[in-house]
């Protein structure tokens, strides 16, 4: 027999007497499940079991487990309760652990509290959307999963004063072999939840799924009758607020939740942290982007549609053949009126010129009189007659096409709640279509962003979807994610942007934030193509934190493909950050800040090319201010440590 597996049954025989000396009368399934629980104790779980036990009352938990994954309220029972019941023991649970601190001024939120309730026999982990089923042969889920959300001081500081709170309870725990009893007990509360912070910073975002600051959580739980926005700067908690609600309003009702957004790449990495938040609405919650869901949308309701890349290039490069004299007179990039068509009159919804000419062309400086905007309009006449031409459709035609037809036949089974997360880069016309699909009821819709970190030309106000929240937004600003180096840095980005709430209304921007963190540390890097190589190796080399915990941030397609074959060829292993779900891997994470946004790594290294950005024209300071905000993006998706590199050389001809 192995050491630790001696270790382990002396730690098994140990619990299994101390349940029998402390209580009489239990039956097997009571005795087996809190034997295997109490032996976990001498590995840094605390352990408060009701002191009469087996007990009539059943509001309340048979125990409370506290540890690195959370807090756990136990039910030992082969009769799994009812809704009402189990809601009343979560209740009951949420009572007693109310405001226990965290760092910075954060409390123990309501909705980390998980309910547990353990049956005999053997058989997996099951879900019942208000708790977690498991079994006495499933009962290591428990210690295995992978939410590290707590280290064993901050366990120490919520279960002495869950001893405190808790009548009827009785603290049980095992030595572990070998071990001298930890004197944590000696240092305050006070001490501990500053030493705590620290910690939770150099772990995943995770780490801050137990904590909601009193504003925050109050936000989780507030009754909104229509239609609610949550604004504020980068790094203020604002999809973690989000992630909390969600499992919330799961747990007041029994439809379909979704969670949406325009970025490809956030929604795998929000669904492993919210699975991690609530294990019992598995499959419960939908987490795709906004595409993904038109796309599967139209599939199951027998509607064609051809989004055909080739297609759509051909379709604006034979409009551009047409129009380019005169529009370069105008402005001389073709991609300028790319995106005045995308997201300015397709976004939009325009289909007439009339409509066009009425409009207030948001987030665009360059004006364009009535006679320029007749030129733009047959750019787009001729644009959208090639894609008829050819059968094919475009983004903007994929949404409208879904909200036609979640208007001819709206969804059989609603959603109970839709999280819409960076709205700001949602084109109008997907934000009616989100209207659409979760209706103007209480609770029903959450838009959750930051209009300074659009990363994407062009703009709106909710009102223009009709979208209406007056007294229903929320605005956050205390920064909880970067360090106060990294956050000095980013501000350096702040300058050119006023920022509203994304309906018109003054919002916060991240120079106005306040800052809950120390420390942190930044470097820069100056060279040319030739320095690059050998510059971005040893940074990535001489990253302070684990490579699978970082990420390198570019702006330009060009310039990914070129940093992936330098750290290629150096034998870094690198994953795209459209692969990326969240999980360790050991790989550095790489992508451009479209594909960034949302995300946040322990370390970043950003690359910046200078001569990206033109001087001179309103079209050109239009792109500054867009590279501003792509540059605020990217410097605040680092917590700990932020490496920004310019390359600095000009373009060959």
């Amino acid at each position: 027999m192995s050491r630790s597996e001696h270790a382990r049954r002396r730690l098994e025989t140990q619990a299994r007497q101390l349940i029998e000396s402390a209580y009489t009368g239990l039956d097997s399934l009571h005795r087996n499940v809190l034997t295997g629980l109490l032996s976990r104790t001498g590995a840094g779980w605390r352990l408060l079991v009701k002191a009469a036990l087996p007990s009539d009352d059943g509001r309340s938990a048979d125990a409370f487990l506290i540890g690195h994954t959370g807090v756990l309220a136990l039910l030992i029972t082969d009769q799994g309760p009812d809704n009402e019941t189990a809601n009343q023991i979560l209740r009951h649970a949420k009572e007693r652990f109310a405001g226990i601190p965290g760092p910075q001024g954060r409390s123990l939120a309501e909705s980390a509290i998980h309910l547990v309730v353990i049956g005999s026999g053997a058989g997996g982990a099951r879900q019942s959307g208000v708790y977690w089923s498991l079994t006495e042969s499933s009962l290591d889920r428990i210690f295995r999963r992978d939410a590290l959300h707590l280290d064993k001081r901050l366990v120490t500081v919520i279960a002495d004063q869950a001893e405190r709170r808790l009548r009827g309870y009785r603290p049980l725990a095992v030595q572990q072999p070998d071990r001298a009893p930890d004197a944590v007990g000696l240092l305050d509360a006070g001490e501990l939840i500053e030493d705590q912070l620290g910690a939770a910073q150099r772990r995943p975002f995770d780490s801050w799924l137990t904590f909601l600051h009193p504003q925050q959580n109050a936000i989780v739980k507030r009754d909104y009758s229509g239609p609610a926005r949550i604004s504020g700067p980068a790094g203020t908690g604002k999809t973690v607020v989000a992630l909390h609600r969600l499992r919330h309003l799961a747990r007041l009702s029994t439809g379909p939740l979704l969670y949406t957004t325009y970025v490809r790449s956030l929604p795998p990495v929000i669904k492993t942290s919210f699975d991690r938040l609530a294990p019992e609405l598995d499959g419960r919650a939908e987490f795709t982007n906004l595409h993904a869901w038109v796309r599967r949308f139209l599939t199951e309701r027998d509607v064609r549609v051809n989004v055909d890349r080739v297609q759509i290039e051909r379709a604006f490069g034979f409009a551009w053949i047409a129009f380019r004299e005169r529009l370069e007179a105008i402005e001389p990039h073709p991609d300028y009126w790319r995106t005045e068509l995308d997201r300015v009159i397709k976004g939009r919804g325009i289909t007439t010129l009339d409509g066009y000419l009425a409009i207030t062309r948001r987030g665009r400086i360059l004006p364009l009189n009535a006679s320029q905007k007749e030129l733009v309009w047959g750019l787009y006449e001729h644009y959208q007659r090639s894609l008829t031409e050819n059968d094919a459709h475009d983004h903007n035609d994929l949404i409208e096409l879904g909200r036609a037809e979640l208007v001819r036949q709206p969804l059989e089974t609603p959603y109970a709640a839709v999280v819409v997360d960076e709205v700001q880069d949602i084109p109008l016309c997907g934000l009616r279509l989100l209207r659409e699909l979760a209706g103007d009821g209480p609770n029903r819709l959450l838009l959750v962003g930051d209009g300074q970190q659009q990363v994407y030309p062009g703009g709106w106000r909710l009102s223009d979807a009709g979208i209406p929240i007056q007294g229903r937004g929320e605005i956050l600003k205390v920064n909880y994610r970067n360090r106060a180096e990294v956050l000095s840095f980013a501000r350096r980005f702040d300058a050119t942007n006023r920022v509203d709430d994304l309906d018109g209304a003054d919002g916060v921007a991240l120079r106005a934030a306040e800052s809950a963190s120390a420390g942190g540390t930044t470097a820069t890097w100056n060279g040319t193509s030739r320095d690059l190589p050998g510059a971005l190796v040893d940074a990535v080399r001489g990253l302070p934190v684990r490579r699978d915990h970082s990420a390198l941030i570019v702006f330009q397609h060009k310039d990914l493909s070129r940093c992936t074959e330098i750290l290629r060829a150096a034998g870094i292993p690198t994953l795209a950050l459209e692969k990326y779900t969240g999980e360790a891997d050991g790989k550095l994470k790489v992508g451009t800040v479209h594909r960034a946004k949302g995300l946040d790594f322990q370390a970043v290294l950003v690359l910046e090319n200078t001569h990206e950005n033109g001087a001179g024209t309103q079209a050109d300071q239009e792109r500054r201010e867009l590279r501003g905000r792509q540059h605020l993006v990217a410097a605040t998706r680092a917590r700990d440590f932020l490496w920004w590199g310019v390359l600095d050389e000009p373009p060959t001809e």
